[in-house]
């Protein structure tokens, strides 16, 4: 995927201001910055859920379809081509079961028999949502409802997966947890868009590495670099 000149308003709010970034299929890339810094108004116009956004999507869904521009299509759009966002906040539905909250994510999928294997997968990634499938979502722990934020998304099948902010008010073995597992939806074939207030978590993982400031990219170069850079280490790691 790649995103070119991307634009995002509130009103009179410039949130995101021409922002490049080039997504390569198979690797996870993390956008980092500060609170307010444009994060998740960027992946969030990506995933067609801020109207009005201007610049350019363009995504190729495997190897046998052509370049799309995707930028100002509806989100069931981006699902049913391979795209899915767990979204900051988890957003999980706390009337519904784990199993119902995770069903929910296959809502664009006929293929009855894939949806059970993808059930079963999550499962695989997060035992515990197997142990809890009969309890009402509400009732799970922070760490738990991430789990099932980011197993629902898995359920569409995407070949792209966004994540906003998977650490957000999660204790640090949590945290560990959860990143040991984008790690691992990725070895499994996966491409990953990251948000992370987190940098050293994000970094840690990733395979490169973007900077947002108000709302512009101010650095961008491999993870490992970043994690090294005195300017990236001064602002965001606490060195």
């Amino acid at each position: 995927m790649t995103i070119e000149g991307l634009h995002v308003r509130y009103g009179g709010i410039h949130a995101v201001k021409g922002v490049n970034i080039t997504i390569p299929r198979g690797k996870i890339i993390t956008l980092i910055g500060a609170n307010g810094a444009g994060k998740s108004s960027a992946i969030r116009a990506v995933a067609g859920l801020i109207r009005g956004a201007r610049g350019k999507v363009t995504y190729r869904r495997g190897e046998s379809y052509q370049p799309e521009q995707l930028l100002g299509r509806q989100p069931e759009d981006m699902v049913r081509r391979g795209i899915s966002l767990c979204p900051e906040g988890r957003r999980i539905l706390p009337q519904l079961t784990v199993e119902e909250n995770l069903r929910l994510g296959a809502y664009v999928r006929e293929d009855k028999d894939g949806v059970e294997a993808d059930l079963g997968m999550v499962y695989e990634y997060f035992p515990r949502l197997r142990e809890r499938g009969w309890q009402k979502g509400g009732t799970l722990s922070g760490g738990e409802q991430q789990m099932l934020a980011v197993g629902r998304a898995l359920m569409s099948r995407p070949e792209f997966l966004m994540l906003d902010e998977p650490s957000l008010g999660l204790a640090p073995l949590l945290v560990k947890e959860i990143f040991k597992i984008i790690v691992r939806i990725n070895e499994a074939g996966k491409t990953i868009l990251l948000v992370e207030q987190n940098a050293l978590a994000a970094l840690s993982v990733a395979h490169y590495g973007y900077v947002l400031e108000v709302g512009r990219v101010v650095m961008e170069m491999p993870a490992r670099e970043l994690l090294n850079n005195p300017k990236v280490r001064e602002a965001y790691l606490g060195a």
